[in-house]
């Protein structure tokens, strides 16, 4: 079992980082948070976990083990997939999560793609014993104020400037107009869209 990766970033997609480890490219699933802090060419350690099915391999990153571990815990519960595991990392920090599962805060995790409210209240019955207590931040605001970094640190990781990513990033601020965003890999990939029309 593939337990990590470390080796020289090749390329970083809106939802992918190929990381070279000895001459081969292993392609990594990750959050825009897990991107952000990746830079083409330069070294990099993810935590990793291998998700064997009947006619794919395929590789999830998470930026540490705290954030594997948390994945890891959502795919023990029941209907819940790696698509849906990464929204929710995707969506919302991890102690964001954990809070939300301690407290039962079923609206919280359903604003993750793929999480209804029954699904969500399934998640809480099976792991509100199992999550731990948060270590940071409490559910409220975690993500209508944390999109925005989040976004802006993909676009820069991706090759853009300071500047892109700012002007970006108010762009799509005011297509949302105060409203709910969506998750944020849609917001990225809305803001990658409109500095795509200025290259």
């Amino acid at each position: 079992m593939i337990a990590s990766v470390a080796g020289t970033v090749a390329s970083i997609g809106a939802d992918v980082a190929v990381v070279e480890v000895g001459g081969v490219g292993l392609a990594l699933h990750c959050a825009p948070a897990t991107l952000s802090a990746l830079r083409v060419g330069k070294p990099a350690r993810l935590a990793a976990s291998l998700i064997v099915r009947e006619d794919s391999l395929t590789l999830f990153g998470f930026a540490d083990d705290d954030e594997k571990h948390l994945f890891e815990l959502l795919l023990s519960a029941s209907g819940v997939g790696p698509k849906i595991a990464q929204a929710a990392l995707a969506v919302h920090a991890p102690d964001v999560l954990r809070a939300a599962i301690a407290q039962g805060d079923i609206s919280t995790l359903t604003e993750v793609p793929g999480i209804g409210k029954k699904g969500a209240e399934r998640i809480v019955l099976e792991l509100r014993d199992k999550v731990g207590p948060p270590t940071a931040l409490p559910v409220q605001g975690g993500r209508s104020q944390a999109w925005t970094e989040q976004v802006r640190q993909g676009l820069i990781g991706l090759g853009w400037s300071n500047a892109q990513a700012d002007q970006a990033v108010a762009q799509v601020a005011q297509t949302i107009d105060g409203a709910t965003p969506p998750p944020v890999p849609v917001l990225l990939k809305q803001a990658i869209r409109l500095l795509g029309k200025h290259r």
